[in-house]
């Protein structure tokens, strides 16, 4: 009868968390960036937003611009077929058809607010926002054009991945060499979201090539940790770039792989992505102020970053969604023990219940850094993705007969 009990107990508990992701995505975030971000006078979005809403630089970053095209585009595939969630990704992708890429297809990182190209194409991340937003844009729309931009651009990002930065690099030829875990972490994400426009062959060719890397390069057997940067042979290398561990890439990553294993009924691929997980929060939580730190060094080193100790958003938001997919797909305690600890931590330092949305940028104490909602690196994406992703965990907690 106890453990009944507290089974009972934990199905409320995720009843009421459900609700809480459910109503502050649709209630909260989402009228945010509806509200405040379209420029009607020359399209795409604002992201330089402060805490009410009003905009302070009117420059676009195509990162951003694409993350919000992807992020109602998906909600109309996905959640319901809003056409004001069509409206707001349709506004965004023409803007970005017409201005975002140069003569040669590649995407630009920032415009100004009328479309003019401000910095090159220096890397493929610009890339791989607009294969994703475009493939989410197409489907929902039934543009073909569309469908055309996104395999374009997801054509770039397999082409450069191996160069990503190109004649944009700083690094001095054939000396120290390193490869960089966004690459293969953001391309079997991205093929997933692919994966509707992709032959089967092509796309689980691309996954497994991918989770490969992932599993046996960047992760190191020894710590169970995700190195940032390894050597082209998957080694580490004593330096500043070699050391350094990015916890909340790690923990993202992991909630990719999971998601690919979780196709393939790979319970061992997905239980190592969970002790990766496990592993990371062990390392990288802030003992005395809590919190996940931004950024580690795997010797315990001092960091060159000056930030490295700053609590950002996105870390614990992609943190949420990791451990509520590895308590899903495996049921192992830690997860949930660790769900709390992180849910309660970011519920409390980040959501602004006041004026809507999420602030971005804590100091190692918790202490508010930067009074806004979006700026050049935060935009609509992570918050709504987490809010959207962890409601549906928790719709599976809740209904484990289902």
């Amino acid at each position: 009868m106890r453990n009944f009990s507290k089974f009972m107990d934990l199905m409320k508990q995720f009843k009421r968390l459900a609700e809480l992701y459910k109503s502050t995505l649709l209630d909260n975030v989402l009228p945010f960036w509806s509200q405040h971000s379209l420029d009607r006078q020359h399209g795409g979005y604002f992201t330089c937003l402060d805490r009410v809403g009003n905009v302070y630089d009117t420059d676009k970053f195509i990162w951003l611009q694409n993350r919000q095209v992807w992020t109602y585009a998906m909600l109309y595939n996905r959640l319901e077929k809003k056409p004001e969630w069509l409206d707001v990704a349709r506004h965004g992708a023409e803007f970005l058809a017409k201005y975002g890429r140069d003569e040669e297809g590649n995407w630009y990182f920032a415009l100004d607010r009328t479309g003019q190209p401000l910095v090159q194409p220096y890397n493929i991340f610009s890339d791989c926002f607009a294969a994703m937003a475009f493939s989410q844009y197409a489907l929902a729309s039934g543009e073909k054009s569309a469908q055309e931009i996104a395999l374009q651009a997801y054509n770039n990002v397999l082409r450069r991945q191996h160069n990503p930065k190109g004649k944009y690099s700083k690094a001095y030829p054939g000396r120290r060499s390193l490869k960089s875990l966004a690459i293969p972490m953001i391309l079997a994400n991205l093929s997933l979201e692919m994966d509707w426009l992709l032959e089967d062959s092509e796309l689980e060719t691309i996954l497994e090539r991918t989770v490969q890397e992932v599993m046996q390069d960047f992760r190191d057997r020894e710590t169970g940790l995700m190195y940032e940067n390894v050597t082209p042979e998957g080694k580490h290398l004593d330096c500043f770039d070699g050391r350094l561990i990015n916890p909340g890439h790690g923990i993202e990553a992991m909630w990719f792989v999971m998601d690919i294993a979780r196709r393939r009924h790979d319970l061992d691929l997905i239980n190592q992505a969970v002790d990766v997980v496990i592993n990371t929060l062990e390392f990288g939580w802030d003992k005395e102020y809590q919190g996940i730190y931004y950024l580690m060094d795997a010797q315990r080193h001092p960091l060159q970053q000056l930030e490295w100790d700053q609590k950002l958003w996105w870390v614990h938001l992609e943190t949420l969604v990791a451990l509520l997919m590895g308590f899903n797909l495996t049921g192992r305690a830690e997860c949930l023990e660790w769900f709390e600890q992180v849910h309660n931590y970011t519920w409390n330092h980040f959501s602004d219940s006041e004026y809507g949305e999420w602030f971005g940028y804590l100091n190692c104490r918790g202490e508010l850094l930067l009074n806004l909602k979006g700026g050049k690196w935060k935009g609509c994406f992570h918050v709504p993705r987490a809010l959207y992703l962890c409601w549906k965990q928790l719709e599976i907690l809740d209904s484990p007969s289902e």
